[in-house]
């Protein structure tokens, strides 16, 4: 794993022994990002870590809307993973979803949830036995989109996921355009979203504008971490990162030269 992704691995708990390099088994992680600060760099990182954890027993259901395959394979490759490889290997399996539409309302979602738990029962079979099981989706906005602004159905989609989480212990992360929603009035979908989650990721433009060694802030919120007194708390971390061209750098914000 790339030294400068060591801050993220740490924040997120990836260094403890008890994930063994995996993500965190029954946990939901919320990536949001906006239009100047893109958060798909953390989504491909995590992408990365599921595929390359220590257990070689683990698979990733990733759900696309906003691009195909050959994206998602070419922007990996950089990174020293092959997906088509792993898509061979039964690692990853894609559901292509970017022609998705739901005119109808909750039953292309309904259609959808129930090809994604069919899988996971049989990656999770004796028969396959596959313990390390994440479900990623890209994007929840474009979810919204498809069902043509029926935000209740996607929370009641994400409602079915999070029974996967609870009941198999299945990993579920989710990236969404933050920015997407500040127009509207009523409750934001990423409130209840944030309600739902355990780890929410947030990327967002410097607060003093742009700067050529800089290109966003990032916040990691951790929620109900045990500390080393049992007592349950939130957790937040902030730093800064710079995307380079196949890695990215994270540091604290004063600490480089």
């Amino acid at each position: 794993m790339n030294n400068s992704s060591n801050l993220l691995d740490e924040t997120l708990g990836f260094n403890r022994e008890s994930f063994q390099g995996s993500l965190p088994h029954g946990r939901i992680t919320l990536i949001e990002d906006c239009v100047e600060t893109s958060g798909a760099f953390v989504l491909h990182h995590l992408l990365k870590r599921a595929l390359f954890s220590h257990s070689s027993s683990g698979v990733v259901l990733f759900v696309a809307l906003a691009h195909p395959f050959s994206h998602y394979d070419r922007i990996l490759r950089k990174q020293g993973c092959n997906l088509a490889t792993q898509r061979e290997n039964g690692r990853f399996l894609f559901f292509d979803m970017l022609k998705l539409d739901c005119p109808d309302g909750i039953e292309g979602l309904v259609e959808l949830f129930h090809k994604i738990q069919k899988t996971v029962k049989v990656c999770s079979s004796p028969e396959y036995n596959r313990s390390d099981i994440t479900i990623m989706i890209d994007d929840i906005s474009l979810m919204e989109v498809a069902t043509h602004g029926s935000s209740n159905y996607v929370l009641d989609f994400l409602h079915y996921c999070h029974t996967l989480t609870s009941e198999i212990g299945c990993s579920l992360v989710l990236l969404s355009h933050d920015d997407v929603y500040l127009s509207t009035t009523a409750p934001s979908l990423m409130l209840q979203i944030e309600y739902l989650t355990d780890v929410v990721i947030k990327m967002e433009p410097l607060a003093t504008g742009l700067a050529t060694d800089v290109h966003g802030q990032l916040t990691v919120l951790n929620k109900e971490i045990v500390d080393e007194h049992g007592t349950l708390r939130n957790r937040i971390h902030n730093f800064h990162f710079k995307v380079k061209e196949n890695s990215v750098e994270y540091f604290y914000p004063g600490s480089r030269n």
